[in-house]
């Protein structure tokens, strides 16, 4: 009969209660770790990989393919050159793929800036919660993350950052205006603003809008047939309103504009086929890849990681498993008093070894269900998390 052993076991573990409870949540910490890690490693990839496959081909400056898949895809600021304006021309007038313009480099209090155009939003399918898509010069439309968190929404406004503190040409920060806050998609979206790429080049300094100089004699430095000079006393405008839309403009050749990458949808099969081969030479200034290529190269090196977290782990339950041994070890030499009592009043020797290994048993299975209520809130959050991280 094992009704009297387990009975004993019992009644030791819950008069015990906290000594009982933090061996067992001991225990279901070390167990949980890499059931969470496991969790989290698949949230993850299942999140990143989805966003590189639906992305065929990126056009970007030559270098680190991985750095150009983080910024365009994930919109994570990396030390990565630009490509031109000309590119995304040179790349339309093939009319083997169409194209979408990223600009990546600016940002609004750490909160990426995008400069696009409006066939990225049906691209990513994107749909409005409030508001309406961007309709001139300044506008901006936000991400779900991004009105929640700083409490915006259709009509608010947001400055963008000045990208370096002793700016000699004058660039001041923009203030945008909101037109519209988008559904949350779960993806880096939600924690993006989004503008058209004038906005961008607007931004960085190459247009500006200012007073009217003809009417400001005061204001004309040096005038010559063709052009006015104005002195300091004109006021550059930060924020484009309908009053001083017309007032705008830009300087350059845009075909000179620079841009962080841009995403190729090519036309077929046949089309992404001749494209890798245009762009596969490494003489040139540009390269052409494929984000699953990157996503998957990344992957098998942090599996490689993984491993070896696993091992680590593995080491680290086994110390956890010897420690509780011992714990239970000297629980039980300290109890000899208590399990030479029970001898004498009748409990057999088996009796007794059956009472410790109960004992163990109900700790061990405590731990076990502890185990499983981390891992499954870990695995309840594990997307939100993973957003926030990739965010």
């Amino acid at each position: 009969m094992i009704t009297a052993p387990l009975h004993l076991a019992w009644r030791y573990v819950s008069r015990h209660r906290l000594q009982t409870l933090l061996l067992a949540g001991a225990l279901a910490l070390v167990m949980a770790l890499p059931l969470c890690l496991r969790v989290l490693v698949g949230a993850a990839e299942s999140a990143m990989r989805q966003r590189a496959s639906d992305t065929p081909q990126l056009l970007g400056s030559r270098g680190s393919a991985l750095d150009l898949m983080l910024t365009a895809l994930y919109f994570k600021r990396q030390p990565l050159p630009t490509v031109t304006m000309a590119h995304l021309h040179e790349l339309r007038d093939t009319q083997l793929a169409e194209a979408i313009p990223l600009d990546a480099r600016f940002h609004a209090q750490q909160t990426p800036i995008i400069g696009t155009e409006i066939e990225y939003f049906s691209f990513r399918h994107l749909r409005l919660a409030q508001g309406k898509m961007l309709t001139r010069l300044g506008d901006c439309v936000i991400g779900a993350r991004v009105a929640a968190q700083r409490g915006l929404a259709q009509g608010g406004a947001l400055f963008s950052s000045q990208e370096q503190v002793f700016d000699m040409a004058g660039v001041y920060p923009l203030k945008m205006r909101i037109t519209g806050v988008l559904a949350a998609n779960g993806s880096a979206d939600d924690d993006a603003i989004f503008v058209d790429l004038k906005t961008t080049w607007l931004i960085e300094g190459l247009a500006h809008g200012h007073d009217d100089v003809s009417t400001r004699p005061d204001a004309v430095l040096k005038a010559t047939p063709d052009n006015l000079i104005a002195n300091s006393s004109v006021r550059m405008f930060s924020e484009v309103t309908d009053a001083n839309l017309g007032s705008f403009h830009f300087h350059g050749d845009d075909s000179a504009h620079q841009l962080s990458a841009i995403i190729v949808r090519p036309k077929d099969a046949k089309s992404e086929a001749l494209l890798a081969g245009r762009y596969q030479k490494s003489s040139l200034p540009v390269q052409l890849i494929q984000p699953i290529q990157e996503y998957d190269l990344l992957m098998s090196t942090l599996f490689q990681m993984e491993k070896l977290a696993y091992s680590i782990l593995a080491v680290t339950l086994l110390a956890a498993a010897t420690v509780s041994a011992l714990v239970f070890t000297l629980s039980f030499r300290i109890r000899r008093r208590e399990f030479s009592t029970l001898a004498d009043i009748g409990i057999s020797p088996r009796d007794l070894i059956l009472t410790k290994a109960f004992e163990a048993a109900l700790v061990g299975a405590l731990s076990l269900l502890f185990a499983g209520l981390i891992t499954a809130l870990v695995q309840w959050n594990a997307a939100q998390w993973i957003r926030q991280m990739l965010s």
